[in-house]
């Protein structure tokens, strides 16, 4: 027993070490690569996620017979038992180290950051060349809260509301979980996984769709090391972030996408991916290739019109095409599934009316916490892209700025803002042959 006691004190002090960690996830970014080969081949599986999550719950009681035998065992036999279970890399002892981890971090950690704006956080902002339906949906989605909201419109780039822009032009911050985008889509470009390739992870396995939806740190861990940090870094260049977002935005100012991989001792390029340790993101750039996402595959220079005749006569701006329409579908699932069953649920106890796919982020660095959610809508009258990013304390996480923008989309359905984008879209093809046949 003071063996199990010491260890048990040991992964807690182990579990303390690093720097930011991911709080809307069940498993701590921390593990060391294995040998073996862990993806196997795609196929689709009923129950894979059910197994997944009961292989994944570390074990909370002894039965009294390991008690008794616990109790009779020497030393040296515990010594023994633990060379064993570290040589085969038990998939018990990760998971309880995940737990202690996770428990230790949510019990200890304090923050110095405020969630609420404790000034007017609007001052400042340029908005006569926005949508000023969507900027009071926004506005009243973010309440008191110490945030900015970015919506998009991703036919075009053009940015219809940017809530707070002190913020949202900021350098940025870790992404949080978002990054987990960027590596799905390089995963799915480099032929490695599908959405349904079973990943071995430890003690069970999981593919990308369950993957995206709960957030998991290990299956990304994963599949950066396989990617390793060069590809990873291509396709995150490739996909916009370490570059300017918008066309001309005064004030913009630049996130970091760094030139090495974080050092094994914090993670390495695991870690890079499970969370974004080391990455500075933007909301504009997490917008802009959210906007590709939603519109196959066109990453459009992001402009934000200072003038209503600026917004009409708005012309659309090409960065770069992306060869990534084939594999939208293959994120599109576990993006619907964080908004139906995963980390983003708290989204429909607001909205239901329109299919949203959508991915949280949450971590938290020298005292305050982030939280970010990016997504993009599914109607009629044409998707619409948003970012959600909080910062602040306790109160800030993910779930919480997927629960906001839940809020934003109820806001803009009950002002009847898509039916009259409806109208105001067939009315312009309507008039567009007869002004084209003027002189």
């Amino acid at each position: 027993m003071k063996f199990s006691r010491v260890w048990a004190v040991a992964l807690i002090m182990i579990g303390c070490a690093g720097g930011a960690v991911a709080l809307d996830v069940p498993h701590s970014p921390h593990r060391a690569k294995a040998t073996e080969k862990h993806l196997s081949e795609p196929h689709r599986a009923a129950g894979h996620h059910a197994a997944a999550a009961k292989a994944a719950q570390p074990a909370t009681k002894s039965t009294p017979a390991h008690a008794r035998a616990t109790r009779s065992t020497s030393k040296a036999a515990l010594g023994g038992q633990h060379a064993r279970l570290t040589a085969r890399g038990n998939a018990r002892a990760n998971a309880r180290r995940s737990a202690l981890t996770s428990r230790r971090h949510h019990s200890s950690e304090r923050f110095t950051a405020s969630s609420f704006a404790s000034g007017d956080i609007l001052a400042g902002d340029i908005t006569a060349g926005e949508d000023p339906v969507v900027r009071q949906a926004a506005i009243d989605a973010l309440g008191g809260m110490n945030g900015t909201a970015v919506v998009i419109d991703p036919s075009n780039g053009r940015i219809l509301a940017m809530v707070n822009q002190k913020l949202a032009l900021s350098p940025g911050a870790e992404p949080c979980s978002t990054i987990k985008l960027t590596v799905a889509m390089a995963a799915l470009s480099e032929g490695l996984v599908t959405r349904d390739t079973p990943v071995k992870l430890a003690g069970f396995r999981m593919n990308m769709t369950q993957a995206l939806a709960k957030s998991n740190n290990l299956y990304f861990e994963e599949l950066g090391r396989e990617l390793g940090f060069d590809r990873v870094r291509h396709y995150a260049n490739q996909f916009g972030l370490g570059e300017l977002a918008g066309y001309n935005i005064e004030g913009e100012q630049l996130g970091v996408y760094p030139d090495q991989e974080l050092p094994a001792a914090e993670g390495g390029v695991g870690r890079m991916c499970s969370f974004g340790q080391g990455v500075s993101l933007t909301p504009l750039q997490l917008g802009a290739y959210v906007a590709a996402l939603a519109n196959g595959g066109t990453l459009y220079y992001l402009q934000h019109p200072t003038t209503p005749e600026e917004a009409a006569n708005l012309t659309p701006k090409v960065k770069r095409t992306l060869d990534i329409a084939r594999y939208v579908p293959e994120i599109e699932d576990g993006m619907a599934g964080a908004v139906e069953y995963g980390t983003a649920r708290r989204l429909r106890a607001n909205f239901n009316e329109l299919p949203v796919f959508g991915k949280t982020g949450t971590c938290s660095d020298k005292g305050t916490r982030f939280g970010w959610f990016a997504s993009y809508s599914d109607s009629p009258q044409g998707s619409l892209v948003t970012v959600f990013f909080l910062e602040g304390g306790r109160p800030t996480f993910g779930p919480r700025a997927a629960e906001l923008t839940g809020e934003f989309y109820k806001n803009l359905w009950d002002r009847n803002w898509f039916a009259s984008k409806g109208q105001q879209d067939a009315a312009a093809i309507q008039t567009a042959p007869s002004q084209q046949a003027q002189p």
